[in-house]
């Protein structure tokens, strides 16, 4: 049964200023090491961080706590099943938050924007 729904847009050319301003400062805050390798990996880097940026800020809306509670950036890692579909990892802080839910994502990008979506639901 779906709890909860979460959806954001982003402006890929902000995420590329914040990378430009503070550098891995700003990515390495935001991002886990996997996702680095995989963003950094693509033609357009800043398409892939934007699109996983976006993806975090909906699963953190379908949670509704925001970055409360001990949860961090990080502790969302959006990685790739084996035929490439994104996946949410939830690290230990985030599980701790939604029990027994589970959470399901789907993310796009243009060269300017990137979406995302998050459902919460239980089985």
């Amino acid at each position: 049964m779906i709890e909860s729904v979460g959806v954001d847009i982003v402006e890929v050319y902000r995420i590329k200023k914040a990378a430009e301003r503070w550098g891995d400062r700003f990515i390495d805050r935001i991002f886990t090491p996997w996702e680095i390798n995989y963003c950094r990996s693509k033609s357009f880097p800043e398409q892939s961080f934007a699109a996983r940026f976006a993806v975090k800020e909906a699963v953190l809306k379908a949670i509704g706590t925001g970055l409360n509670k001990g949860a961090k950036w990080t502790s969302i890692e959006i990685v790739n099943d084996e035929l490439g579909q994104p996946k949410v990892r939830l690290g230990q802080s985030i599980r701790e938050i939604i029990g027994p839910r589970k959470i399901i994502i789907s993310m796009s990008h243009t060269r300017e924007h990137a979406v995302a979506a998050a459902i919460m639901y239980r089985d």
